[in-house]
């Protein structure tokens, strides 16, 4: 599951992308995308890893893509919006902060208009797709054998164009299931998931208004929002963990924002994760929201799932109130789940197994 990080010059992308995956690209580099992966910043984690002092800790990840500069002109951006269809989530950063010394491709920050740019070449991306393959299926249609077939993609295509000419994204539009089959190969960049990550200044944190004055005329488009100053970020990651706690707690702030957007991310890609715990290792695995125990099993080792018998599940929360594994089992909180147990995000588990 990948997330790409697209957005303006000099709006923190670079700085961003480094203090999620580590990787330092270099300004003024080589126009092209590049990978990396970013540790889930999940707070249960670190306090299992406390609990049971492993000899290796195992965190969830997640991979970021991170993008060319957009560009004014739209014909600059086609590379851009290409390499777009192959990420699951779209994290746009917006800058909001104001520094004179750092220049603005408009000439002025405005957030607003930025997200309105960006927005509406998704849309028009996805228009044109629509336009010709219309064109298309008109051209050949008395080829087809497959008359019906047709006739619905048609229908289709034609209600998913009057919806993006109606300034909304396909990821708004209702789809029954055959529908969802009918395009599931189509580059439809729409009907990804975005985010909205704006890059504020100092004086602009722990002020919702602030983020809430953008979002407004936005709120149809069904984006996820968060506001992030990675200035601040930065600076937090070259402290120790107690000067760190110091300077959160001068800003009025409960945890890093960084911690915040990768769980964001990991939520918005569709993602949960469950633990596995001992002394040996405590390890967040990745898992799909609403898959069953067996798929959960399958994701550690194939022949778990083949030879799945049940899951022994301990909330987290049961765990922390309790103390220890040993609490749990005594007050009856270890729970025998079969194959019809659906994960739940957070629960701690160990699978019986016979191949």
């Amino acid at each position: 599951m990948k997330l790409g990080l697209v957005g303006f010059p000099q709006v923190g992308k670079r700085t961003l992308f480094r203090l999620l995956t580590g990787k330092d690209p270099q300004p003024g580099g080589k126009k092209e995308n590049l990978w990396g992966l970013a540790n889930v910043r999940d707070g249960r984690f670190d306090r299992l890893v406390e609990i049971y002092s492993p000899r290796q800790e195992t965190p969830a990840q997640m991979e970021f893509l991170l993008l060319p500069d957009l560009d004014k002109e739209a014909s600059r951006n086609e590379e851009v919006l290409k390499s777009l269809e192959h990420v699951d989530v779209i994290c746009h950063l917006v800058r909001t902060f104001r520094d004179e010394a750092i220049f603005h491709l408009y000439g002025q920050v405005d957030p607003r208009r930025d997200i309105l740019v960006f927005t509406e070449e998704l849309q028009l991306n996805d228009l044109l797709f629509v336009e010709k393959r219309l064109e298309r299926i008109e051209k050949e249609q008395s080829k087809k054998k497959e008359v019906q077939k047709v006739a619905m993609e048609k229908d289709l295509l034609t209600r998913m164009k009057g919806h993006l000419e109606g300034g909304r994204f396909l990821r708004t539009f209702p789809l029954t299931e055959a529908e969802q089959k009918l395009i599931a190969s189509y580059p439809l960049l729409t009907r990804k998931a975005v985010i909205i990550v704006l890059n504020v200044g100092e004086d602009e944190l722990g002020r919702p208004d602030r983020i809430d004055s953008v979002t407004e005329e936005f709120r149809e488009l069904d984006f996820q929002w968060i506001a992030v100053s990675a200035k601040i970020e930065q600076e937090l990651s070259q402290l120790e963990a107690g000067e760190r706690q110091t300077f959160l707690e001068e800003l009025q702030l409960d945890q890093p924002a960084l911690d915040r957007l990768t769980l964001l991310c990991y939520r918005t890609l569709g993602l949960i994760s469950f633990f596995t715990v001992g002394p040996d290792e405590v390890r967040a695995w990745t898992n799909r929201q609403g898959a069953l125990a067996p798929q959960a099993a399958g994701v550690i080792h194939s022949d778990f799932e083949r030879g799945f018998i049940r899951a022994e599940v301990m909330k987290y929360q049961d765990l922390i109130r309790l103390g220890s594994e040993q609490k749990v089992k005594e007050v009856g909180k270890l729970m025998q789940k079969g194959k019809d147990y659906v994960v739940e995000d957070g629960d701690i588990i160990s699978f019986l197994f016979n191949v």
